[in-house]
């Protein structure tokens, strides 16, 4: 029994060295921080999806852009990407035509114009945070190591004070160093699958904003030359 509690994860932990401990710290902080983000990016992808699909149902039923971008205006801070997407471009091309501008393509470019803007401003929200769930899926795994091999080393210089070397003495200390690496690759792994997952969903609605983007463009050129 005593063997058990002398290799369990809580003792390991506690009697490995301050480096490791600090190393250890640091990645569970980091751990804790890339799932609060896993989790809130789960949620604004579903909802940037649910509100996308929302849109281009309404956009498509609907013909009349004015009741649309009316609809928008009035339920700005509910509205999603791509239904503020719709709503700068058809404010451009609505100031514009305002100003009496005849040449159609000077209409279409302005409206595409703020369109892009909006797109990026969306798309910078979308992509927040991903950068650090792809650092920590890198990095994690190499902070892991460098515990393991701190630890590793000390074992090793403590047995220059033990008369016989023997595999009771060194394996504690091998083990409270594999510890870091084991929860380097905790903190890596999901981060990794989460970047993956997102980045390919935010791609697929970045693909189906610039459709729309085209698509509205066209309508708009249509109106235009009438």
């Amino acid at each position: 029994m005593n063997v058990t509690h002398d290799i369990s994860i809580l003792s390991l932990i506690a009697n490995a060295s301050f480096v490791v401990q600090a190393i250890m710290a640091l990645l569970l902080a980091v751990s804790v921080t890339s799932w609060y983000y896993i989790f809130r990016k789960l949620f604004t992808v579903r909802q940037a999806r649910r509100e996308t699909e929302e849109f281009e149902r309404a956009f498509w039923s609907r013909p009349d852009l004015n009741a649309l971008y009316q609809s928008a205006v009035n339920a700005r801070h509910r509205t999603g990407s791509l239904e503020r997407i719709f709503e700068a471009g058809f404010r451009d091309y609505v100031k514009l035509k305002g100003q009496r501008i005849a040449d159609p393509s000077e209409l279409v470019d302005g409206a595409r114009r703020a369109m892009r803007a909006t797109y990026q401003r969306e798309m910078d929200y979308l992509e927040s945070h991903l950068a650090f769930l792809a650092s920590v899926g890198s990095v994690s795994p190499y902070v892991g190591l460098l515990g393991t091999v701190w630890g590793i080393m000390q074992s090793f210089r403590g047995l220059a004070s033990v008369a016989q070397a023997t595999l009771a003495a060194v394996a504690p200390g091998i083990a409270e160093a594999l510890v870091a690496t084991a929860m380097g690759l905790f903190a890596a792994i999901p981060a990794v699958v989460a970047y993956n997952r997102y980045s390919h969903d935010i791609d697929r609605l970045a693909n189906r904003f610039e459709s729309f983007m085209e698509e509205f463009s066209n309508i708009l050129q249509r109106q235009a030359t009438r």
